[in-house]
């Protein structure tokens, strides 16, 4: 479909408006986690690792609706700091496979309750059944029907 004349401007660009947003909301993020070391990626990296066996990054990277070579990237740093370890899968020699250490887990711990302090400032300031809304429809954007990381 052709663009039209209400669509054909860059404030009508999907892509921008999230990536406003997010870079906005990650700033806030970031901001709050930083006497912890950590941004905002690094926080959730950990987050989705604590309490799970190990993984592997393609799992991990689906999980967080990354690319894998962006996520081992991102994963460098933290194994540099001995928060996670990446290793060969014992079980698929082709697979490389990510766990938080207890050095991890503790640094998340520690950043917890500034995630908390930011999530709760920004749901105070957006609402809280707005940013559940936000939330269920962003979930709702990875269903749109994109393949984004096929290779």
């Amino acid at each position: 479909m052709p663009p039209t004349e209400a669509t054909d401007t860059v404030d009508a660009c999907n892509s921008l408006a999230l990536r406003k947003a997010a870079r906005y909301l990650s700033a806030a993020y970031d901001k709050a986690l930083a006497p912890t070391g950590l941004r905002t990626t690094q926080f959730s990296i950990l987050r989705h690792l604590s309490g799970r066996e190990a993984i592997t990054i393609t799992a991990l990277a689906d999980m967080i609706a990354m690319d894998r070579t962006t996520l081992a990237t991102n994963l460098k740093p933290l194994a540099r700091e001995n928060l996670v370890t990446v290793e060969t899968s014992s079980t698929d020699r082709r697979a490389r496979v990510v766990s938080i250490t207890p050095d991890g887990q503790s640094r998340m711990e520690a950043a917890l309750p500034y995630w908390c302090t930011v999530q709760a400032q920004f749901e105070e300031n957006f609402g809280v059944d707005r940013a559940a809304r936000l939330r269920a429809t962003l979930e709702d954007v990875l269903e749109a029907g994109f393949d984004p990381w096929a290779e």
